[in-house]
């Protein structure tokens, strides 16, 4: 578990006053923690030199790109209950400004960002390279995934989109190149490399983002929704969350970004309009069986033990069965009893994160078979094969943010 900053930079209007804050609870104004999960042996991609761009030098890569990166500053609204409620004072709502960075990505007006930049906004308004300003609107938002499209009129601009690379052949040691507004600075070029890939993140609705690129060009508030480059000035990544040390807001040289091929995956749903839900949704939390489940003598030595179901989901639905708390030594206070599951589509499931990638990977709306093994209720366990028709991400997680939701 690490702290973590999303990364815009907001100046809250309260009281009369201005109050300089970092944005870090999605929608709130001031502080909160989020979550990475680094994957303790991150797998080491065998060389792919031979895809590898041509390398262009920052300052090419700065004059290519920059005039394509945009100042977004968002007007949002935190509705809260007025500590006067009692006497009739009712909700209290203050206003701030999130700003934070957006990547133009063609001649039609169409900008990619993070969706915690635009979210609970009223009033959004972009900014341009010789400081024109339109305001947009948003088109479409995928919380899950930390994404929103939005849209300027191009009546009077100049657009310069950025080229978006491939995210699937960014190598560890890559040199990379971020660009946005750091507290208020527009276009500001940092210089790091690709530190380790194959991160995971808290989405800004509950839900795991997979595949984040980790790097340690400097990355700020204010840099959220903003281009992580290679090396042929091509976008690779969204920057989205910094670590940060318990003292303060800035940079330690970890920073987080969505991979492009999650957005470009889906950019064309976020362009027609409205929330994507981009993930099949199961409605189960689960555990990974390894040694440390030792004292529940389960039947078999890795998969993804189901703890909790949620009711009226597509697990529920197909009769999949979740666990109670165990009170065995030794347990690590796991629900036990429920469905071991083992494989989805005859794909081997090893842990809860293996549920929860091959379900992200699929739609709502697609069928898939899950392989599992059910207590009988006399001591032994049954193979069964299971077929779950997926459904859509709620709009938050629901689960406890202690248990691992699938999808």
């Amino acid at each position: 578990m690490k702290r973590l900053f999303v990364v815009p930079f907001l100046a809250a209007v309260l009281g009369g006053g201005i109050v300089v804050a970092i944005v870090a609870a999605f929608g709130g104004l001031g502080e909160g923690t989020h979550t990475v999960t680094a994957i303790q042996s991150a797998p080491i991609a065998p060389s792919n030199a031979s895809t590898q761009p041509h390398g262009l030098t920052p300052h090419e890569v700065y004059v290519r790109t920059a005039p394509g990166v945009v100042f977004i500053s968002s007007t949002v609204v935190q509705r809260s209950e007025s500590p006067f409620g009692l006497f009739g004072g009712g909700e209290q709502q203050r206003q701030g400004q999130a700003n934070g960075s957006g990547i133009v990505i063609d001649d039609k007006g169409t900008i990619l960002t993070n969706y915690h930049v635009i979210a609970n906004a009223i009033k959004i308004t972009v900014s341009f390279e010789k400081g024109k300003t339109v305001e947009a609107k948003v088109v479409g938002k995928d919380p899950s995934n930390d994404l929103a499209v939005l849209r300027v009129p191009t009546d009077g601009l100049s657009l310069r989109p950025v080229p978006l690379g491939d995210s699937n052949t960014a190598q560890v040691g890559d040199p990379v190149y971020a660009i946005g507004n750091p507290f208020d600075l527009q276009r500001t070029l940092t210089t790091g490399v690709v530190s380790a890939l194959q991160r995971k993140l808290e989405a800004p609705n509950g839900f795991q983002i997979y595949n984040v690129i980790q790097t340690d060009a400097p990355i700020n508030p204010g840099n959220s929704g903003g281009p992580l480059l290679n090396a042929a000035g091509q976008v690779i990544g969204i920057n989205s969350q910094i670590e940060t040390a318990s003292s303060g807001g800035g940079s330690v040289g970890i920073g987080f970004a969505i991979p492009i091929d999650t957005a470009k995956s889906e950019i064309s749903r976020l362009e027609a309009g409205g929330t994507v839900s981009s993930a099949g949704y199961l409605g189960v939390t689960s555990v990974t069986i390894d040694s440390s489940l030792s004292a529940l003598n389960l039947p078999v030595k890795s998969g993804a033990l189901v703890e909790s179901v949620q009711k009226g989901s597509p697990a529920s639905k197909a009769g999949i069965k979740g666990g109670t708390p165990a009170s065995a030594e030794g347990s690590s206070g796991v629900s036990i009893g429920g469905d071991i599951i083992r494989a989805v589509d005859g794909k081997t499931i090893s842990s809860s994160e293996d549920l929860a990638t091959a379900i992200g990977a699929k739609r709502p709306g697609e069928a898939v078979t899950l392989s599992l093994l059910r207590a009988n209720g006399s001591g032994g366990w049954e193979a069964k094969s299971v077929k779950v028709t997926l459904g859509n991400r709620p709009s938050q997680n629901v689960f406890p943010s202690t248990q691992n939701p699938e999808g």
